[in-house]
Order: structure tokens, then C-alpha cells, then sequence
């Protein structure tokens, strides 16, 4: 039995693109519950996803533990052994009251590599192999959800440099890398979240990758 771990934001947590606040995609409908079809019964898959996590950003609004950097140590010993963990953050970084670059994400999802290298938390007390998942870009228009499209104002831009940057420091610390935006598209509903067609596409697509690490 292999154990993958899922970190991420309110897209892997499954925010659906529909009308109403806090609603989710059934489990099975989410991208880590397609990669647990998509694995088999060989793998366990803990998903992790909370709704404005950000890399390493203590956010002033919404709450100091929405810093992806404090909880994941933790987060790795408590479901330790892993084999594997899968990282996709950084749109929320997009949000203008952050205020920093492309490269800057990029550079923040590599301290979070550089946490789980060093967590003890795969198989003997080693490191688990890695995956970065690069979100895929946000949209210029946000639909139904001005009020989305005022937070992330001037993010679509700096989300279309984001994956040559994301592929550049997951070789730097030996994760694998998946572009999401190769394999899917932001809801028009709201710019940043998957429509459920989507979340399938996603986490098929990282199954694919997972089985690419070398088992």
C-alpha cells in the first residue's frame, strides 16, 4: 500500500462553481478522489485543501493559518509514511494584497519543497517524492463574483508566467512537474475555481504523473 498526500487550496478542497456560498464537490467528484480511482486500491490518498491557503503568506484578512508554510511540516509527520506528495498552491498568492511577483510564488513553492525534503516523513524516515502541480491561470473576468475579481486584481497576468517559473524550481529540487494548465481551464463562473468536468480532467492527469515517479 502506497500513501500519496494532496496540498493544497480551496481547488483541492473542492469548491464547486456553483451559486451559494461554501459549496463542494462530492468526494468522489474532487481531483484527489478521481486520483484514488485513477491509482486503484494499491493507494491511499489524503486530500489536504484549504480554501485561501497560500504558500508561505500569513494572510492579514483572513487568518494567519492560512500560511501553507506552518502547517505542512505537521501535516507530513501526521500521515507519515508517504510516499509521495503532491503540491499545488499559489493562486491564492495572486491576490493583490500580497503583492509579489510570479517568481516570487515560484520561489515560495520551493520552501515548501525544501520542507517536505527534509521532514522525515517518507518510507525509513527518508523524503517522499514530490510533485508540483502549477495551477492553472486565473481568468480576466471573473463572472459571477466581482467581489473575486477585485482581491486577484492584476493576478491573471502574473498567473500566465507562473508555470515556466513553478518547472524551473521543482527541477531544482527533484519533484516531478505537471502544468495544469495544460490540462484544464478556470470556471468562467468565477474565475479561479474548476468547473467538475475539470476537477476529472486534473486529477486523471496527475494520476498519470504519479505513475511517471519511478515505483
Amino acid at each position: 500500500m502506497k500513501t500519496i498526500l494532496c496540498y493544497g487550496d480551496s481547488n483541492t478542497f473542492g469548491t464547486a462553481t456553483r451559486p451559494g456560498d461554501d459549496e463542494r464537490y462530492e468526494p468522489s467528484e474532487r481531483w484527489p478522489g478521481v486520483l484514488q480511482k485513477r491509482l486503484g486500491k494499491d493507494w491511499t490518498v489524503i486530500a489536504e485543501g484549504l480554501p485561501g491557503r497560500t504558500t508561505v503568506h500569513a494572510d492579514p484578512i483572513e487568518g494567519r493559518h492560512m500560511d501553507g508554510s506552518a502547517y505542512l511540516l505537521p501535516c507530513l509527520r501526521s500521515h507519515r509514511p508517504l510516499d509521495a506528495v503532491a503540491i499545488m498552491l499559489g493562486t491564492n498568492d495572486l491576490k493583490r494584497r500580497f503583492s509579489v511577483t510570479p517568481l516570487d510564488i515560484a520561489n515560495s513553492v520551493g520552501v515548501l519543497l525544501s520542507i517536505v525534503q527534509q521532514s522525515e516523513s517518507g518510507p525509513k524516515s527518508g523524503a517522499p517524492k514530490m510533485l508540483v502541480i502549477c495551477p492553472p491561470p486565473i481568468l480576466d473576468r471573473f463572472g459571477e463574483r466581482p467581489d473575486i475579481g477585485e482581491m486577484f486584481e492584476g493576478g491573471h497576468e502574473k498567473s500566465l508566467k507562473l508555470a515556466r517559473y513553478y518547472k524551473t524550481v521543482a527541477k531544482e529540487y527533484g519533484a516531478a512537474f505537471l502544468n495544469a494548465g495544460d490540462v484544464i481551464k478556470s470556471s468562467p463562473f468565477d474565475g479561479i475555481h474548476f468547473d467538475k468536468s475539470e476537477q476529472a480532467k486534473l486529477g486523471r492527469a496527475v494520476g498519470e504523473a504519479i505513475g511517471k515517479l519511478g515505483w
